[in-house]
């Protein structure tokens, strides 16, 4: 599956689950590391493993599997590892600690109305 239609993907699967503030950041061009950094807020440690798992089963059931996942457990900051889109889904006060957009703030953002408004094949 090719890194955008993960990402619409993965986006649509995080917004019926309620994630609050995404951001979506186009890293290609500028590192190796991954094509698209997702960003998420969730109200609270069931929120974000919700979010996650809702992820998870979504990929899943198109043959895709996270690489690894971080954090799970205490829920404050959950990585997703996805090999081109990692996906970050923190508590507020943890997101506005580690502020990854500001670390990025080179990378272009996209609108995560207009990833998900594309059809998924």
């Amino acid at each position: 599956m090719e890194s955008s239609e993960k990402l619409k993907v993965i986006l649509k699967s995080a917004l019926d689950k309620k994630a609050e503030e995404p951001v979506v950041l186009d890293l290609r061009g500028l590192t190796s590391l991954a094509d698209y950094f997702v960003i998420l807020t969730a109200s609270s440690e069931t929120h974000a493993r919700t979010i996650a798992d809702e992820i998870k089963k979504k990929l899943k059931e198109k043959g895709v599997v996270p690489v690894s996942t971080e954090g799970y457990d205490t829920a404050n900051w959950i990585l997703l590892d996805y090999g081109d889109v990692i996906v970050h889904i923190f508590k507020p006060e943890v997101r506005e600690l580690y502020n990854l957009e500001s670390l990025w703030m080179d990378a272009p953002r996209l609108e995560p109305e207009e990833v998900v408004k594309e059809p998924v094949q």
